[in-house]
């Protein structure tokens, strides 16, 4: 097992990483299969010959939702707005500028506090040195006071300065003390700290020990709508079988959560479930649904066994040009499915032509399909 790691860090923005040990374990996020799908049956079946093809469904039928037009709202009466509820807190003045743009007063007001051990005005005076915010960008200083806001016990600090450890650009490398302050994060209640930490977790104790230990933390990040979080626990339901029946049945719920949030993987992973029926009941329209959304938005795993779909006529209608479009795109990418290379080796020329002219126009239409993504996934959540 690889003991590479990666993490979600705020500082760049990105999302978090499904560790690979989760794949050895049995849950795995990007090849296109998962724990639950070990013993389901593959979405294949016998393929459709002869006859034409009937009408594809195709990215031309997606329309645009409409909601209330400006013109609609003008000379309406808007309601009264509700009564500001009473603060009694302490008045963070630092923050208060920060939110307000006012930087340089803001980095002042903080430095102040910072320098008496104040945990949040250091965080604070880190992410302005990280940004150059209101003080000329310097990730040493931000370095340094993500240190001390860790010691000082800030939550954010202690995770930001975790992924600092591990990386070992910007301070000298220490797994223990990054898993230290990744574990305080996280017991402090830090979404992404919780999802890390149960990485690091799964990651150093391997198989269904180390995914028992680590899902307290997926479950709570998930929770609190952290999508990767969300995909994770669905796995480990429906994939760790010491677990009660009563969280099984929630797997596909959870899977559907991530899916909605825009996890394409999950999307994939739902189209899966709903055609084989894993975690409840087949819905072969459903799963095509799915399918077809991961599949426009890139997904290569989602556009091979959307080509087999259409192919089977699964959830949809048989269209021998769709088929083929979806088997060159993922081919383009890497994935060349044998079944499918059968299928396509069988089409006439004339159907391999237009296959191509169709997968090159949606190459060149990335974003537009991508959009068009967007607009089916708001037609299954009924907006």
């Amino acid at each position: 097992m690889s003991r590479s790691t990666h993490f979600v860090s705020l500082l760049s923005g990105a999302a978090a990483l499904f560790l690979c040990c989760l794949g050895a374990s049995g849950v795995r996020a990007q090849d296109g299969q998962t724990a639950s799908s070990r013993n389901a049956t593959p979405v294949k079946s016998s393929r459709v010959t002869g006859g034409d093809p009937g009408p594809g469904n195709g990215l031309d039928t997606a329309e645009p939702a409409y909601g209330v037009k400006l013109y609609d709202r003008m000379g309406a009466d808007l309601p009264p707005l509700p009564a500001e509820k009473p603060y009694s807190g302490v008045v963070d003045e630092a923050y208060g500028a920060y939110q307000r743009g006012l930087y340089a007063t803001a980095f002042n007001l903080a430095l102040k506090r910072a320098e008496k051990g104040d945990g949040v005005a250091q965080t604070l005076v880190a992410e302005m040195f990280s940004q150059g915010q209101g003080v000329r960008r310097s990730m040493k200083d931000a370095t340094f006071w993500y240190g001390e806001a860790a010691k000082s016990g800030d939550p954010i600090a202690m995770f930001k300065y975790s992924l600092m450890l591990l990386a070992g650009d910007l301070v000298k490398a220490d797994r223990k003390q990054a898993e230290d302050y990744m574990r305080r994060a996280a017991e402090s209640g830090n979404t992404l700290a919780e999802f890390n930490w149960a990485q690091m977790l799964a990651e150093d104790t391997a198989g269904d020990e180390g995914l028992a230990a680590a899902l307290p933390f997926y479950e709570k990040a998930a929770d609190k709508g952290l999508a990767d979080a969300q995909y994770a626990v669905a796995q480990i339901y429906v994939g760790l079988e010491s677990l009660p029946p009563e969280k099984k049945a929630k797997a596909r719920d959870y899977l559907m959560r991530a899916a909605f949030a825009g996890h394409d993987t999950a999307q994939h992973d739902m189209g899966v479930w709903l055609i084989e029926g894993i975690g409840g009941e087949k819905d072969f329209d459903a799963g095509f649904q799915w399918m077809k959304i991961a599949a426009m938005r890139g997904n290569v795993a989602a556009q091979s066994k959307l080509g087999l779909l259409y192919v089977n006529a699964i959830g949809t209608r048989p269209d021998d040009v769709e088929a083929a479009k979806w088997y060159l795109l993922a081919r383009r990418a890497g994935l060349n499915d044998p079944d499918l290379e059968d299928f396509y080796l069988g089409i006439s020329e004339e159907t391999q032509k237009k296959a191509v002219e169709a997968a090159a126009k949606f190459y060149v239409n990335r974003g537009r399909a991508a959009g068009d993504a967007k607009l089916e996934l708001r037609k299954l959540a009924g907006l």
